[in-house]
C-alpha cells in the first residue's frame, strides 16, 4: 500500500489530541457534502426543465425541418429537395407554408402566424396529444378548416365546432395598395375551427393557425412555393448523421435544423441559467473548502512529534508533503462522495414521489412537482470540480505553510 496514503487515511479516521480538529474536520466533510448535493439536485433539476420543454416542443416540431438560406420560400418540386424526401431514413415529409395574416371573428380580431400544412402534418408531430377540444381536420367536400392555438381562440372568443366561419385577411403581395379604397388589396379566405391545441409555450398557442396549404396558397397568391419542408425519419434512425446527409445533398442554398436549432434560443437560455447557477454554487463550495485549509494546518500543528519520527527514520519532505496532500484530498472526496450519493437518492425521490411540488393547487401548472432528470455527464462533472478545487484548497497549507513547518521539525 501507498506509505503516504495509509498514514494519511490512519490521520483522517484516528481521533486527534485535540477535539477542534476532530471538529473541523467533519465541518469541512460536511460543507463540501451539502454543496456537492446542491450542485448534483440543481443540475438534476434543471435537466429535468430541459427535459419538459423539450416533450412540449416536439408535439408541434418536427424533427428536422428544411429551410432556404436566403430568401423566404423555394420550390420543392427540385431534384435535391425529391432525393432527400426518397431518402430510406425519411418516413414522412410534409409541405408547408408560413405566412402572418390578420384574423377576425365577428368583433374580435388578432394577427397570427398562419401555417399551412397538409394531412401529413398529422403523423410528423404528435397534434393529437395536444388537442384539448375538437379534432385534426383541414378539409373535407363542403369547407376549409383550421386548428388553432388556445390562447388565439381565446383572444378571438371562438371554440372548435362554432358555426360561424373564422376571416382570414392577407395583402396582396403582388399588387399595389388601392388607397381610394383600401379593402380591395385583401385577400379574403374563410375557414371553420376544426379543433384547439394546447402547446403550453405562448410563442404557439397565442400566435398559431393550422390551416390546408392550398388556402395558404390562393390566400397569398402561391402556386407550389412552401416556406419548409417538415421531415420525420423512422424510428432508430441516426438523427444526427443523417441531418448530415440531407445537409450534404441539399448544399449551402438550404438549412437543415433539428429540434433543438429550430428553439435554439429556449434552449440556450436554459443551458446559461444551468452553468451559471454552477458556478454559483462552486463558489460556494470554494467558501467551504477553506475549511480544509484551517483543518490541515491544525493537524500538521498536532503532528508535529509524528512528521519529526518519519523524518528521523528517513522520510523526505516530498513524502510528508505527500500524506498532508492525501489527508486534503480525502477530506474533499469523501464529502463529494457522500454528497453525490445523497444527491442522487434525493432526485430518485423527487422522481418518484414528486416531493417538492410546483404550487399548493394540483394542476395549477403543466406539472405538479419540480421535474428532475439525473446525467451521468454533470454528476462527473461534479465530482472533477469538487475534486480540483480540493486539490488546490489541500495544495496551499501543504506547499506554503508545510514549508516552514517542516523547518521547525529539524
Amino acid at each position: 500500500m501507498n506509505l503516504p496514503f495509509y498514514i494519511a487515511r490512519r490521520y483522517l479516521f484516528s481521533k486527534k489530541s485535540h477535539n477542534a480538529i476532530n471538529i473541523i474536520s467533519m465541518i469541512s466533510v460536511c460543507g463540501i457534502m451539502v454543496a456537492t448535493i446542491a450542485l448534483v439536485c440543481t443540475l438534476s433539476v434543471y435537466n429535468g426543465f430541459n427535459g419538459l420543454i423539450s416533450s412540449l416542443f416536439s408535439s408541434f416540431d418536427p424533427e428536422l425541418k428544411i429551410t432556404p438560406r436566403t430568401g423566404k420560400v423555394f420550390i420543392p418540386s427540385s431534384p435535391e429537395i425529391q432525393k432527400v424526401i426518397n431518402l430510406p431514413q425519411v418516413q414522412y415529409a410534409s409541405e408547408v407554408l408560413q405566412e402572418n395574416a390578420l384574423v377576425r371573428y365577428k368583433d374580435r380580431q388578432e394577427v397570427a402566424t398562419i401555417k399551412g400544412v397538409d394531412d401529413t402534418f398529422q403523423h410528423l408531430t404528435h397534434i393529437d396529444s395536444i388537442l384539448i377540444d375538437g379534432e385534426f381536420l383541414l378539409k373535407d367536400e363542403v369547407a376549409n378548416y383550421g386548428v388553432l392555438g388556445i390562447g388565439l381562440a381565446s383572444t378571438l372568443g371562438i371554440n372548435a365546432g362554432f358555426v360561424s366561419p373564422l376571416e382570414i385577411y392577407a395583402p396582396k403581395r403582388d399588387e399595389n395598395v388601392n388607397l381610394s379604397n383600401p379593402a380591395t388589396s385583401f385577400n379574403l379566405e374563410y375557414v371553420h375551427i376544426a379543433g384547439v391545441f394546447s402547446v403550453n409555450q405562448p410563442s404557439y398557442d397565442m400566435g398559431y393557425m393550422l390551416v390546408p396549404i392550398s388556402l395558404t396558397r390562393e390566400l397569398f397568391h402561391y402556386d407550389q412555393e412552401v416556406t419548409s419542408i417538415e421531415i420525420k425519419l423512422h424510428s432508430h434512425t441516426d438523427l444526427s448523421a443523417t441531418k448530415k446527409e440531407i445537409q450534404s445533398i441539399l448544399g449551402k442554398e438550404f438549412e437543415v435544423k433539428d429540434r433543438f436549432e429550430q428553439q435554439e434560443a429556449s434552449y440556450k437560455m436554459m443551458q446559461i441559467e444551468k452553468w451559471m447557477t454552477f458556478l454559483i454554487l462552486s463558489f460556494i463550495l470554494t467558501i467551504a473548502l477553506f475549511n480544509v485549509v484551517g483543518s490541515l494546518s491544525m493537524l500538521m500543528i498536532e503532528k508535529k512529534e509524528d512528521v519529526y519520527t518519519l523524518q528521523t527514520m528517513g522520510a523526505d519532505d516530498s513524502l510528508i508533503r505527500k500524506i498532508f496532500l492525501f489527508e486534503g484530498w480525502m477530506i474533499s472526496g469523501f464529502g463529494a462522495l457522500i454528497g453525490i450519493i445523497i444527491g442522487i437518492v434525493l432526485c430518485l425521490l423527487q422522481q418518484e414521489l414528486g416531493l417538492i411540488k410546483l404550487g399548493q393547487t394540483a394542476g395549477a401548472f403543466i406539472i405538479d412537482a419540480y421535474p428532475v432528470k439525473l446525467a451521468m455527464g454533470d454528476l462527473l462533472i461534479v465530482f472533477l470540480t469538487v475534486s480540483i478545487i480540493g486539490f488546490l484548497a489541500a495544495l496551499y497549507p501543504v506547499q506554503y505553510l508545510g514549508r516552514k513547518f517542516l523547518k521547525n521539525t529539524k
